[in-house]
């Protein structure tokens, strides 16, 4: 007779202790689905922040050349200045990584709650990003302040929205199971 038997629940009864050991799943992240999600909502924050900047200076450019700026310097901002196809690579160069950054946060911390959670809670954390891109990051990069306003505002709602939206929808859920330690509970 084995001295376990697994009763297909999530508590093993252990006849030769006679102890009753809880084991406990943890839900993994599925890092494939936050980098996607990032690249989604990283691109629908790219052409928003285009559209926004069309309709308020006239020129689609204005973004990609402050983003393009962060590493091939302040100049590109000016309207003097060539920018084409290496000006955007250089833009997403520093866009898309930063978008799948956080999109992977808010996979990390929303990923066990569904898809309405996902959508919702991704929205309040692109909320959080605008806040913390406009209070402190822009700060080290000033050319970003005629950025500030409720139009990118909700452009980064949107993006939160969707990075956690995609993440829930693409998401292949697994789990671990976890024995916890004696003592603990």
């Amino acid at each position: 007779m084995p001295s376990e038997v697994d009763t297909g629940k999530q508590a093993v009864f252990d006849f030769a202790s006679m102890n009753l050991a809880r084991q406990h799943l943890r839900q993994l992240v599925d890092w494939r689905a936050a980098i996607i999600a990032g690249v989604v909502g990283g691109i629908v924050l790219f052409v928003l922040e285009m559209l926004f900047t069309k309709s308020a200076v006239g020129s689609a450019l204005v973004f990609p050349r402050m983003l393009a700026a962060v590493i091939l310097g302040p100049k590109t901002v000016e309207p003097s200045t060539a920018f084409g196809p290496a000006g955007i690579a250089a833009a997403l160069l520093v866009h898309l990584p930063l978008s799948i950054a956080f999109a992977c946060l808010i996979a990390f911390v929303l990923h066990r709650w569904g898809l309405l959670v996902g959508v919702l809670g991704g929205a309040v954390l692109g909320l959080c990003l605008y806040w913390i891109n406009f209070g402190t990051v822009f700060n080290l990069v000033p050319w970003f302040a005629p950025m500030k306003s409720a139009w990118t505002m909700w452009a980064h709602v949107l993006f939160g929205a969707i990075c956690g939206g995609t993440y829930e929808l693409l998401e292949v859920e697994k789990f671990v199971v976890e024995t916890p330690v004696e003592g603990r509970a």
